[in-house]
């Protein structure tokens, strides 16, 4: 059984960061492991502009520690009035990776999504010809439909229609978290690809609900059964290139998280890899771990691979309890709890 692992410097392609005092907590926390980051739009305003999304990127690029060469890399937040010619400055934009569509209030932040997506077929064709992926939140928005259901669905209503409608466009199935979903990525085309991440890796509805409502645990889309976790867990180890590290690791303040309408979203970035490392782990694929945190997404977005590299250890630690936020606290996922793995600085 190893004790150590040597891997390419890995990175985070679907990271939540805020904006604001927010920043110098979660900046550096995902600095300590990734290389680059695709980071989120959805701002309060949305990040919905080239020069939006350009200033956001100056921000965060203040507070990245002064050793380390970390790489936010930005996205805009599609919207039904996104024009054509907002795209083409994004593709002509070094920094603009990519297109995050939101389906209209179906997670935090998501006020300003997409309702009816005929209305983004100029931006999405446009998106097609400049290369640009777009990145989705894959839940179904109809009322009535089961939250344990929505990605299913989404898949069968909205996904596959799009992917017919346009060819050629790169799209990732951002946060999978159902045996379908994953099943519906490995017989699509190479062009479609998915982010998975160590939370719905680690986590089942049970962590959620059994034995008292964890507000830590709870995040859109929301956790499922044992069984689709499973299947996370088979795509995420299995060497298949579609299936890549996103961490969708989104802070709440512990007052947000712990009230009477609980945000949605987990804080794993402050020991990221160390979580992905006990879930390969428990898949006995330590081995192919690389490939799935390191290569696949550079591949995916046609960037070259990092050049440096991380260790990680088996060895006890444990994170703080949470991390000062102002007046208040964020709370990570496993808390004050051991974990298996350290990232050696």
């Amino acid at each position: 059984m190893a004790d150590e692992m040597i891997l390419t410097r890995p990175d985070d392609w679907h990271l939540h960061l805020r904006d604001g005092a927010m920043l110098a907590v979660t900046v550096p926390c995902s600095a300590r492991s990734f290389g680059r980051a695709i980071i989120m739009p959805n701002l309060n305003p949305p990040i919905t502009t080239v020069q939006q999304a350009l200033a956001y990127r100056a921000r965060i690029l203040r507070h990245v520690p002064a050793q380390s060469a970390f790489e936010p890399l930005m996205t805009l937040y599609l919207t039904e009035a996104t024009s054509g010619r907002e795209i083409e400055r994004a593709g002509a934009a070094s920094a603009i990776a990519a297109v995050k569509l939101y389906p209209a209030n179906a997670t935090t932040h998501s006020e300003a999504g997409v309702s009816d997506w005929r209305r983004c077929d100029e931006a999405l064709a446009c998106m097609q010809e400049q290369g640009l992926p777009l990145l989705i939140h894959g839940e179904a928005i109809t009322p009535g439909i089961d939250i344990f259901d929505r990605e299913a669905v989404f898949l069968e209503r909205e996904l596959e229609p799009l992917i017919q409608r346009f060819p050629q466009l790169k799209v990732v199935l951002e946060h999978v978290t159902t045996a379908a979903a994953v099943e519906f990525v490995r017989q699509a085309p190479p062009r479609l690809a998915a982010t998975i991440t160590a939370h719905h890796l680690l986590l089942n509805r049970n962590d959620l609900l059994l034995g008292g409502l964890r507000p830590h645990h709870y995040c859109l889309p929301i956790l499922k059964r044992e069984r689709d976790r499973q299947a996370l867990l088979a795509a995420a180890s299995s060497g298949s290139p579609k299936y890549f590290l996103g961490t969708d690791s989104a802070p709440h303040a512990r007052s947000s998280k712990e009230s009477a309408c609980g945000c949605a979203g987990i804080y794993t970035a402050p020991a990221a890899l160390e979580l992905y490392a006990e879930a390969f782990e428990q898949a006995g694929s330590l081995n192919r771990l690389e490939g799935f945190a390191s290569h696949f997404g550079a591949d995916f977005y046609a960037l070259p691979r990092n050049t440096t590299a991380v260790r990680l250890r088996r060895e006890s630690w444990s994170l703080p309890a949470s991390y000062r936020y102002g007046r208040g606290a964020i709370v990570p996922l496993r808390a004050a709890s051991p974990l298996q793995w350290r990232l050696i600085t």
